[in-house]
């Protein structure tokens, strides 16, 4: 056999093999792995609110269960004294059931236990002073008519007419004060029932005389030096025309003692006149009552109202006999 022919045999095309296809089965999908990336920030921006939440519920917890007391706790008792019970409760009776203590009684506990704990608040409430009680005397000053009630502090402005120039002065020894001796026109006048005194001649008209007097306070001393003044200027209504009413227009301490400037107005014959005054009352060491200064000019010599300036000015004090 001729060898083309053998390799042409053996060279041959071989029968094709078809696979007949079977069953679709869907795809199986790849395995998604979790990673925070993919998730959409809608999602992480909750998750962090819900945490955070929930730390701030958690401490929260935790502080207000330190800072309760033992009180709070069941089981606990409070740190105070523990309150008698009241005479009116009844004694529970063999068939009452005991009952949780109320919120009232636990607040009484709290606040028993709060008093007991901090002793120093007491004191410090009693350290700002009081204003004391007025007196009989003085609610009776104020009941009177012609004596308004006291404004508040208020200086004496500088009054009409010209300062009176003297270096002279006037020892009270029985007052325990020292205060200036005015020149012309004032002189000495007889002093009773005062320890010292100066006057005005009598102007055309007026219906009293101005006149400076020292002596110790004529009326009974009060709790203050300024309710002591206010019933010695009611007091000096006595040496102004009947009638007369009180305005006042200063109130101010000076140096141990408290000053009082006001307007006494009254009518004269039918016309409305006024004279201006003031009180000083001083506590004096060692005197058993303190020194009265008062000093009134009528309107008559309006020119001299200066001079109350002067005399409340000078007021110091001595050594009382």
């Amino acid at each position: 056999m001729p060898t083309y022919v053998v390799a042409e045999a053996e060279t041959s095309e071989l029968p094709k093999i078809v696979v007949e296809p079977g069953p679709k089965h869907p795809p199986v999908s790849p395995v998604k792995r979790s990673r925070i990336g993919d998730l959409p920030m809608r999602v992480i921006y909750r998750f962090l609110a819900v945490t955070v939440a929930v730390v701030v519920a958690a401490v929260a917890a935790v502080i207000g269960f330190m800072s309760s007391g033992s009180s709070d706790r069941p089981g606990g008792e409070a740190p105070g004294p523990i309150a008698a019970p009241s005479a009116a409760t009844p004694p529970p009776g063999p068939s009452s059931s005991p009952e949780p203590p109320s919120a009232s009684a636990s607040s009484t506990a709290s606040a028993s236990s709060t008093a007991s704990a901090s002793p120093s608040a007491a004191p410090t409430a009693s350290a700002t002073p009081a204003t004391p009680p007025r007196s009989a005397a003085v609610l009776a000053a104020l009941a009177d008519p012609r004596v308004p009630e006291l404004p508040g502090d208020k200086r004496l402005g500088r009054l009409p007419g010209k300062p009176h120039a003297t270096k002279r002065r006037i020892r009270d020894t029985r007052s325990g004060v020292s205060l200036v001796r005015f020149g012309k026109p004032w002189k000495g006048y007889g002093t009773a029932p005062f320890a010292t005194k100066q006057v005005l001649p009598k102007a055309r008209g007026a219906a009293t005389r101005a006149m400076l007097v020292s002596c110790p306070v004529p009326i009974n001393v009060q709790e203050t030096v300024k309710d002591t003044a206010l019933l010695a200027a009611r007091w000096t209504l006595n040496h102004h025309p009947r009638g007369g009413k009180i305005t006042w227009t200063a109130s101010q301490p000076i140096k141990d003692g408290w000053m009082l400037a006001y307007q006494v107005r009254y009518k004269v014959k039918g016309k409305s006149r006024r004279s201006m005054a003031a009180v000083a009352v001083k506590e004096i060491p060692g005197a058993a009552k303190p020194a009265l200064v008062f000093v009134t000019i009528p309107d008559a010599q309006r020119s001299r109202w200066r001079d109350i300036n002067t005399a409340i000015s000078s007021i110091s004090t001595v050594k009382p006999e």
